[in-house]
């Protein structure tokens, strides 16, 4: 079993990041189960998407301390959601900070590279993916989310590979934006 937990606030499409993952892992036969926990993502909160492929899934949702990845979108969000990583789990980051409501709400701010630095100790396969690439190459951040599974695809974690993700991606996104996404998903596994 694959246990794979994709954080990130609400816009930067967590919940189709996750929806592409699960479909790709069922077009190869692939038993699945998701959940999300939204929370208030309409207002920039938190998202965590959770996705388990293989049968052995007794319910939808990762226990804490057996995701064998964790794909954020930003990196807050990957120091808040650490705990559910396995000790030898990879985390696949991007390196673009997005204040969370709570932060911003509290009049702070945070420094992203102190989170990556943090996260870069305590995860041995830590993968930062540069987001402003992503933009410059794709001329939009909306394919991040694309991207960091691209990223997923590249990493041999999971029964995934690019054409798989570019396969579903014909299903799942509107063709105007095709060949964006299919380049933001080299561009992830290109990162990796």
């Amino acid at each position: 079993m694959t246990n794979v937990i994709l954080c990130g606030v609400g816009g930067q499409g967590t919940v189709l990041a996750s929806r592409i993952i699960a479909a790709a892992a069922m077009a190869k036969g692939e038993f699945v189960q998701t959940a999300e926990t939204i929370g208030m993502a309409q207002r920039g909160g938190c998202v965590v998407s959770h996705v388990r492929i293989g049968k052995d899934a007794e319910t939808s949702l990762v226990p804490m301390g057996s995701a064998d990845v964790i794909i954020a979108f930003e990196p807050s969000e990957a120091v808040r959601n650490l705990p559910y990583l396995k000790n030898d789990g990879i985390l696949i980051t991007s390196d673009r900070a997005i204040q969370p409501v709570t932060v911003s709400l509290s009049g702070n701010s945070y420094d992203s590279d102190k989170m990556l630095q943090y996260l870069k100790k305590k995860v041995s396969r830590c993968y930062v993916i540069d987001t402003e690439k992503i933009i410059e190459e794709c001329g939009s951040i909306k394919p991040l989310n694309v991207a960091l599974v691209g990223a997923l695809a590249k990493s041999n974690v999971i029964d995934l590979t690019t054409e798989d993700v570019e396969n579903i991606l014909k299903e799942k996104v509107k063709p105007a934006f095709l060949e964006m996404n299919k380049k933001a998903v080299r561009i992830g596994g290109e990162a990796l």
